[in-house]
């Protein structure tokens, strides 16, 4: 069987001191908020408006908007710094992580920065009362789960190979497990 192929949008990081990776994470996951959970919503919002689309509501919906956009956002920021500080590098393709992160969130589910990320953008249209900020939400998920994610899977096991295998095959990408993953070969789920 041949070796998977590294896919020339992923490169690893440079080495650099935990502080800069840290660094880096913040800036990106700055650009990442200010395009995809402001610009894009706002556009989307004054779309609505400019259709005479109102913003739906509902009791408690403002409330439980916050309380889902801090959960989400607090997972997708915790995932980039975990990645930042024992992946030495950072969740960006071009500067990706030398190590395999399997601690804090990773230990639950694959892809929690995807996962907060996206999830804050659905909480996001829940608060505004938009339909087409959820709908752009999880066109945002179905695209990186159809295109980004196989990518992104085939290069990771490309670098780390069987222990990324393992990982793969014991944790979902969208669902998180409740007990953590502790490196062990999976169990086969039938």
């Amino acid at each position: 069987m041949s070796e998977p192929r590294r896919h020339p949008a992923f490169r690893s990081a440079r080495p650099a001191s935990v502080a800069w990776n840290v660094a880096k994470t913040a800036f990106h996951s700055a650009i990442f908020w200010l395009v995809f959970l402001g610009a894009g919503p706002w556009l989307l919002v004054r779309l609505e408006h400019a259709q005479g689309l109102a913003p739906w509501q509902f009791p408690g919906q403002r409330a439980l908007a916050t309380v889902l956009f801090a959960a989400f956002g607090a997972l997708n920021l915790a995932s980039g710094l975990v990645m930042a500080r024992h992946g030495r590098g950072t969740p960006l393709p071009l500067d990706m992580a030398n190590e395999l992160v399997v601690v804090g969130p990773y230990r639950h589910v694959r892809n929690p920065m995807a996962l907060g990320g996206l999830g804050a953008g659905f909480a996001l249209g829940l608060g505004l009362g938009s339909t087409l900020t959820i709908l752009y939400a999880i066109a945002g998920g179905v695209i990186w789960d159809a295109f980004v994610r196989p990518i992104e899977e085939r290069d990771l096991h490309a670098r780390f190979g069987e222990p990324y295998a393992r990982y793969r095959d014991a944790l979902r990408c969208w669902w998180p497990r409740l007990r953590p993953y502790d490196g062990a070969a999976p169990r086969i789920r039938l």
